[in-house]
């Protein structure tokens, strides 16, 4: 729900702000929001993760600028249906950098994947739109964030790994506002202001999620920002509901939430076999 209202807010304030000045104000007032709490919790300032954490707040700076550009410029529905797709990419990016096994079943939840972006995005038939672009770097970029995420809630605290991804992104995303800069209207600041609280509160919430179920618990609740976004892309935004976008968008979202649970499943059966081995 924090995702599906910033994502609404995001197009109401791109009217009159671009969409990397949001960034900025998204990132500064989620590290205000945040800092409190790691000033309050010193354990949670680990400056031996430093390097960890900036890897996770680098893809993280890449699809948030993708994902705030495509929200203002591309149909809401489009942009997320696309957006569904980071969790596969994430599996080739496990099986490429992670040396993960990939089996014949994980194989096909991949190809039905990317079929339904081809549903979505229709190459060749819809123009490919500045806005669908961000949308597609954004995917790749997040589905890095997702296994740096994955990776540092294992040891870390994930209120730490949330807040300082806020405080690493806000320096390189001042200077690309920089680029764009236009103070914003008096009557857009509680816009921004809200944009910034509700990533504070989506981020917090996802990796405390991630860090108490696995993913295949996690996905399946993250489906109502689907239905909460192509709603109010209909409703506030006049958008027309592409009857294509949401069978790509669903079987996107279907591959993604079986993946998650193969995944299950194997974690599940190495665990079973470590103990079986184990002479105690």
């Amino acid at each position: 729900m924090a995702f599906a209202s910033m994502w609404v807010m995001i197009r109401y304030a791109s009217r009159q702000v671009h969409a990397f000045e949001i960034v900025f104000f998204r990132n500064a007032i989620g590290t205000a929001v945040l800092l409190p709490m790691m000033l309050r919790n010193k354990g949670l300032i680990r400056l031996d993760r430093l390097t960890a954490n900036l890897r996770r707040a680098t893809s993280g700076f890449i699809a948030t600028m993708g994902t705030f550009y495509a929200v203002a410029h591309a149909p809401m529905a489009t942009a997320l249906s696309i957006n569904y797709t980071a969790p596969l990419f994430a599996t080739v990016g496990a099986v490429l950098f992670l040396g993960e096994k990939i089996h014949a079943r994980r194989v096909a939840a991949l190809v039905v994947g990317f079929i339904g972006m081809l549903i979505v995005v229709r190459p060749g038939a819809l123009p490919m739109t500045p806005g669908v672009l961000a949308a597609m770097i954004s995917a790749v970029s997040t589905a890095f964030s997702i296994i740096a995420i994955r990776q540092l809630v294992a040891t870390d605290d994930s209120r730490a790994v949330a807040a300082w991804t806020f405080i690493l992104m806000t320096p390189p995303s001042l200077i690309v506002a920089l680029t764009v800069w236009q103070w914003p209207p008096a009557h857009v600041w509680p816009l921004l202001f809200a944009i910034g609280c509700a990533a504070a509160v989506g981020q917090l919430s996802m990796n405390r999620a991630f860090a108490l179920a696995e993913a295949s618990a996690v996905l399946p609740y993250d489906f109502v920002r689907f239905g909460l976004v192509t709603v109010a892309g209909i409703a506030l935004f006049g958008e027309r509901l592409d009857a294509l976008t949401i069978v790509g968008g669903i079987t996107i979202f279907a591959a993604t939430v079986y993946l998650a649970v193969r995944e299950r499943q194997i974690a599940r059966g190495v665990r079973a076999a470590s103990v079986a081995e184990s002479p105690n």
